[in-house]
Order: structure tokens, then sequence, then C-alpha cells
């Protein structure tokens, strides 16, 4: 493939815009999306105004709703009555498309919002049967139904709790952490680590799965703790208060509690294609930075006073530990000596002396903590002295400075949120445009007739060893060839589309000027044949300037001073017999001849009224009138722009690209560029004066009387067809044309 212009890649927004337009498959196009180069790498960084754009946003909203036509026009109950309609029949939906995926029905479970509906009643109901779990839904059931021998049942559970295998509820949600986990296996393998840890909701995702695991793990390793005791004569079974603190139970308990809690804040990317819960999803998102910013501070003081505050009362900490334990088992006496059993873990330890101070930002500790058995005036003060600057550093000054820096964080995010969470809406439905992984959890680990026939195929045909590398590579360099290919295409149409929609060009004035010279000639050419009088003009004599007739042209529009050049070298030849520097000599003789000569004519005013501007787009007159209403506009704006009763209509006469924005910018574009056209006012009053006063002079200027042996010569003409440069400070040169005409006296 040819290497496009950096210009390209450079305007990827404005490459991209119709870049859609050339796939008639919204999946190819949306693949093809991924795989631009414009995107690589930098997606989420250089894209996010592309994505939010709304050609973008209307062409995924149409791939994103495929086949429910009219969804998008019902109102909010209609809409949720079909959806609802979707997420009760996912189970059907999903068994028909595992026994046939090619039938009607099958091919509209792979529609992009069907896929997102069923997967998210699947997600649904994996929550359903956490809640349940953690309510103990089977024990209440049981109990409410008042059978006898079933409250004997659910007794027996309750005494043999240590070590019981999981129940009917937990053995589903344990297939569904299967299926959950078999589908991030598939992920990783088919986007690579580096994709599958871009996305930080798949980090959240591994760890849920991770505590899930953990779950499991303690909880059959408690299983075989209990049956390994029960079969060695050991009564495993007693309650829940006798057991270790440690017990593989209690641990597997922790595990299955955080995997629940990561599991119901999956919820938030979920409701992230709410248009109103979505932009704020996407701002809390953004301030997780400040808040690991404060949290790392925080812990830093935190850690350092704790450390102080536990070598202050340690010892005084293990008086009120002993004081709590004095019975002779060892066993705490909280009917003798509750203040001392709840007092001692306040600053047994690092960890525990942490902790108070945590809970005492939130006014959770008091000062009758520091009133312990033996402890002296000067430690009692100086850990009072400790705990107060603690809460003037942490409360009143770090939290403060959390609470600022989250607002500025939120005020900056808030201009972008709309943006951002846009970009962040593409991403999901983005993420279910792919083929694959169209059945959710649990039904995804269910073998299908379509597995077995790949699975056969596979075992049958004869592959190397990489053949998968190999085929993927391939792939992928097809896709990038046809994403070329359109990136091509594309670049080509904007450019003829740019250049059909531009004005006359100078082109196009060049071309004309040719043809009208043309023309001339040959009807000079027809006239002169058919017998009349025609002057001697030859297509050899209309040549076209170059640039050093550009350069010419510029400085006799620019007032260059032209001289009589008649009798010159003479003159230099009699002062000085050998001159060293002919052309210099030269050079100050046409000025001195034309400072003493310039009296009886003023050649520079001769110019300029000989002088013929022609506009290529109207007449002259019409040109003067768009200059004196530029100017009468831009004293409008001048004389009004202080006094707040500028016309928001004249600004668009001013400048037609203000037709976009409300009338409030307007005012201030005005205000804004209140200099610039300061300048361009008096620029073009000061051109103005100067024109009339040469039109003025050339009035009453007198013509030279004609002597009597003086012969006229012809008059010459040349003409500037070169156009000039874009860069060039002289407006319009590339469409004037100058016509010079001099009286010669013979002498």
């Amino acid at each position: 493939m040819p290497r496009l212009p950096s210009s390209i890649y450079g305007s990827g927004k404005y490459l991209m815009l119709s870049f859609f337009r050339f796939f008639e498959n919204f999946s190819v196009a949306a693949r093809s999306l991924e795989l631009c180069p414009v995107y690589g790498n930098r997606f989420n960084r250089f894209t996010g105004d592309f994505v939010a754009h709304p050609n973008v946003q209307q062409l995924l909203g149409a791939i994103w709703y495929e086949g429910l036509p009219g969804f998008k026009r019902k109102n909010i109950v209609g809409q949720c009555i079909q959806v609802a309609k979707l997420g009760v029949m996912f189970p059907v939906y999903c068994t028909i498309y595992m026994l046939a995926p090619n039938s009607e029905y099958g091919r509209f479970m792979k529609k992009p919002f069907v896929k997102f509906i069923c997967h998210s009643s699947s997600y649904m109901l994996f929550l359903t049967l956490l809640s349940l779990a953690s309510q103990r839904a089977d024990y209440l059931v049981l109990e409410w139904s008042g059978i006898t021998w079933l409250q004997e049942l659910v007794d027996h559970w309750k005494e043999r709790e240590r070590g019981s295998l999981p129940s009917i509820i937990e053995f589903s949600v344990i297939i569904y952490i299967a299926s959950l986990i078999w589908a991030e296996i598939r992920s990783l393998w088919t986007g690579g680590i580096t994709e599958y840890i871009s996305d930080l909701w798949n980090i959240v995702d591994f760890i849920t799965n991770a505590f899930y695991i953990a779950w499991i793990s303690l909880r059959f390793s408690s299983w075989y703790i209990v049956q390994r005791d029960y079969n060695s004569g050991t009564d495993p079974w007693y309650p829940r208060e006798k057991w270790d603190s440690y017990d593989p139970m209690l641990l597997s308990e922790g595990a299955f509690a955080a995997g629940m809690i990561f599991s119901f804040l999956k919820l938030v990317h979920i409701f992230s294609i709410n248009p109103y819960l979505g932009p704020l999803q996407v701002s809390l998102g953004r301030m997780i930075l400040d808040i690991l910013k404060f949290f790392f501070v925080y812990m830093l003081v935190l850690f350092a006073f704790g450390c102080g505050l536990n070598q202050l009362m340690w010892y005084y900490a293990e008086l009120e530990k002993n004081k709590c334990y004095h019975l002779p088992n060892g066993t705490p006496d909280f009917d003798g000596q509750e203040r001392a059993c709840t007092i001692w873990r306040r600053y047994a330890n690092l960890f525990e002396t942490s902790q108070s101070l945590f809970w005492a930002s939130f006014g959770l500790v008091d000062l009758t903590t520091f009133e312990l058995t033996g402890i002296k005036s000067f430690t009692r003060f100086w850990a009072l002295l400790t705990f107060g600057s603690y809460s003037v550093i942490n409360i009143i000054v770090l939290l403060n400075m959390l609470i600022a820096m989250m607002s500025n964080s939120y005020q900056i995010i808030s201009e972008r949120s709309d943006t951002e969470w846009k970009f962040a809406r593409s991403n999901l439905w983005m993420s279910y445009f792919e083929d694959g992984d169209t059945v959710p959890p649990p039904f995804n680990i269910i073998p299908t007739p379509k597995h077995f026939m790949c699975w056969i195929k596979r075992c049958c045909a004869n592959r190397d060893r990489g053949s998968i590398i190999n085929k993927s590579r391939e792939k992928a360099r097809q896709e990038h060839e046809a994403v070329m290919r359109v990136l091509v295409r594309r670049y080509v149409t904007a450019e003829q589309r740019a250049r059909d929609e531009t004005g006359v060009t100078e082109d196009d004035v060049m071309e004309i000027r040719q043809d009208i010279s043309t023309l001339r000639y040959e009807l000079i050419d027809i006239l002169h044949n058919n017998g009349m009088k025609t002057p001697r003009i030859s297509m050899q004599d209309a040549t076209v300037a170059g640039k050093k007739g550009k350069v010419m042209e510029r400085r006799i529009l620019k007032d260059f001073h032209i001289g009589i050049v008649e009798g010159i070298i003479k003159d230099v030849i009699s002062k000085e017999n050998k001159p060293k520097d002919v052309f210099s000599q030269i050079a100050k003789a046409i000025v001195r001849r034309g400072s003493t000569e310039g009296k009886k004519r003023d050649w520079n005013a001769l110019v300029r009224t000989n002088t013929v501007r022609k506009d290529p787009i109207g007449t002259t007159a019409e040109a003067q009138t768009r200059t004196r209403s530029r100017q009468s506009l831009r004293l409008h704006i001048l004389d009004n722009i202080s006094s707040r009763t500028i016309d928001p209509q004249k600004l668009l006469e001013f400048n037609p690209q203000l037709a976009a924005v409300s009338p409030c910018t307007r005012v201030a574009y005005a205000k804004f560029m209140r200099s610039k056209i300061k300048s361009d006012f008096t620029e073009r009053e000061k051109k103005s004066r100067r024109s009339s006063d040469f039109s003025l002079e050339d009035e009453v200027f007198d013509a030279p009387k004609k002597k009597e042996g003086c012969k006229r010569c012809s008059t010459r003409s040349f003409r500037s067809r070169t156009p000039i440069p874009e860069t060039s400070d002289d407006e319009g040169l590339n469409e004037t044309e100058i016509q010079v005409e001099a009286d010669v006296e013979d002498k």
C-alpha cells in the first residue's frame, strides 16, 4: 500500500467524519474503526471529540439499534416494555441460538442491542442469586413453610454449619462464577493481555473473580477439614462463637462478601449507557485520581501519628487487657470489666491504634479512651496533644483540601462530561459490535453443535504448528489493507469535493484571460482577412510576465519612483570620462533627473491615473460599494460596542461565519476583535483619502503642450497574467490589469 500524506494522519478528526460511508455492512465498519491507524493505541487520548461528533453518534446509534425499528421513537413506557420482553425471553433466545444459530431468531440474537439486553438480564439474574444467598433465602423459605420436619432439617443444618457444603443457591452462584471466568479467559485470549488491562473494568472483574475463587477454595477447604476431624473421631461441629478467628469458613465468608460488593458495583458500568447516570459516572471516575492522591497523604499522616500514639499508650493498654482477662480460664469478664474489655483494644498495637485514629476522623472515638489504668499526667497530656494535632492536620487541613481538589476537578471535568460520556458509551456499544460471545453466562459453558463441528474440523484438518498466529496475522494484514484503501479513497474524494466547492480561483481567472486574449487575436485576424483596417498585432507580442513582471507590478502600485532616462548615459560619460562604477552613476543620475524634472510631470500620479483595476468577480463600482458597506459595518461596531447597543445582525453581516453561534457570542467576538477592526477601519480610511487626493490632483493636472516637431509614439501596454502568491501583502494583484501610457517627447 502507498504511504498516505502526513496531513491525513494529522487531521484525523476531519478525515474520519465520513469514514463509514464506504461501508455497507455496519459490523465491518465497526471493526474497521477499531483498526483505523488514526486511532491505534491513542484512541482514548486523541479521538474523544471525533467519537462525540453527532455524525459518528448517529451512525453508532443506527448500528446499535439495528433489528429494532422504531425503538427510539417510542416513549419511555414502550421502551421499558420491549426491554422487559427481551430480558424475560433471554433463556429462550439463547437456547434457539445454541441449537440453530443461522435461524431467524438466531440472527436476531446477534444484534448488538439484543445481545446487550440478554447479557444484562443474565447479569441481573446473577445479582439476584447473590442477594438470595446473602439473605439465606433457602433457610427462610423452609422456616416460613411451617412444616415440622422442615423445621427440624433447618435446625440440623444450623448445628452443622461449619464446613457445610454450598446450598442450592450457592451452587447456582458457583456455576455462574465459572461461566464468568470462562468469558474473561476468552476475552483475554482473543484480545491479548495489553488490550485486556487497558480497560479498568476488566481489572475490576479480575479482582472480583479472585475473591470468588478464594471463597470457593476456602469453602471446600473447610469442608475437607471438618470431614477429616469427623473421620478421626473428633466432633467438628460446635457453635460459631467458639470457632477459631481464622477458621477457613470465616475467611471464605469474608471473600464472598468482598466479591459480592464488587459484583454489585459492576452495575455502574452497565448504567453508563443512561444519559443521566452516564455523565455522573464519568465525572466520578475521573476524580478517582484525586481521591487516591488524598488517601496516600492521609495514610502517611495516619501511620505517623499511629506510631507515636502507640509508643505512648501500649503499656497502659496492656494493663487494661489484664484487667479484662482476669478470670482463671482466660476468658474476658464483660460483665464486671466491660469498660476495660472495650478500651484496651484502642492502643494495643500499631494496627489497633491506626484503626482508632481512622474512626476518630468520623467522631467515633472520644477523650475517655485516654483515661487508662495507671496512666501518668504527662503521658496523658502528651497523648492528648498528639491526638489534637492529628485532628487538626487530618480533619481540618486534609479533608478540606480533598473537598477543594474534588470541586476543582469536577468543575474541569464537567465542561467535557458530555463528550467523555459519549466516548464511554461508544466504547460500551462497540464491545457488542464484534462477532462472538453472543450467548451470555451461564449458557456460554454449555457445548453446542457448532462447537462440536468446529472441534471435528480442527481434529481432521492437517494444521501446522502456529497456524492460529499466522491466520491472525493474515487477517490483520487484510483488514489493514482494506482500511488503507478506504482512507485513500476518502482522501481523494475530500480533495475533489474541496476543489469543487471552492469559488473563483486564480487558475480560473487565468484560464478566462487566456481565452479572451486568444479570442481577441482571432477576431483581429478574421477582420484583417476580410479587408478591414486592423492594428498589426501578432501572437508573439502578448508575452506573459514572470516573477520580474510581478515585482514590477507591485512596485508601481507601491509608489516606486520612476524617472526619465533620456540623456542619462551621456551626462554620466560627460562628467566622468572613466567611471569606476557606471551603473551606480546612472542610478544617481536617474534620481537627480527625477528630482529636477519631477516638478514638470508627476509620473507616479500619471501611472495611477492610467491604472485600471478590474474585479474578476464584479465591476469596480460593486467593489467600491462592498468596501463602503464594510467600512460602515466597522464604524457601527466601533461606535456601539462600548454602549452595548450593538446589533447582532450587523455582526452577522460583517462575518457570516457567526451564524452558527448565539447573539451573545457574536457580541463577545466583536469585543475580542475590537482592536483589529479599529486598525482595519483606520487603514481603509487612509487609503480612501489618498485615492481621493490623487483623483483631485489628476483633475487639475495640465497636460504639457505639444511642440511642433514632436512625434507622438504609439501607445504600448503590458499586462501581468502571472498570479501573485497568496502570501503577498497586495490584495487582488492577481486580478489586476495595468495599462501604462506615456508620451515621450523628441528633443
